[in-house]
């Protein structure tokens, strides 16, 4: 099977719900067909099969940062390939911390329950 590739390099938004602790990252204009959870973190995903959206709860536990730093975030990316059932999320992104600028990642593996088509899609974006 081929594998789909979006590039969407400048092409992102970013939203974070402070009271519920979700991280959110997403390719603008571009509308999602259906989400999938996978235990802390949501996929949205469009018409093609592309993750074209993540969600992330709990994110201050997850990258290990006050909930006001996550407010800050002033750059990021993200790369998402899938595989089969396998989905691989990196994410990479700065805040600003007491007029410091602080990088946090995380490379997330998960399991899907379904097949997806294999693609991989970068977004980024700086504020």
């Amino acid at each position: 099977m081929e594998q789909k590739l979006l590039d969407a390099k400048g092409k992102g938004e970013m939203d974070y719900d402070y009271t519920e602790d979700i991280l959110f990252f997403k390719i603008k204009n571009r509308d999602y067909n259906r989400s999938l959870e996978l235990e802390d973190v949501v996929l949205d995903i469009d018409s093609e099969g592309l993750i074209v959206g993540i969600q992330i709860f709990g994110a201050s536990g997850m990258f290990n940062v006050d909930k006001d730093a996550l407010r800050n975030v002033k750059k990021w990316e993200f790369k998402v390939q899938t595989e089969g059932k396998i989905v691989s999320i990196q994410l990479v992104f700065e805040m600003i911390k007491r007029n410091k600028v602080v990088e946090r990642g995380q490379n997330l593996i998960r399991e899907m329950p379904s097949l997806l088509n294999d693609s991989e899609v970068m977004c980024a974006m700086a504020a």
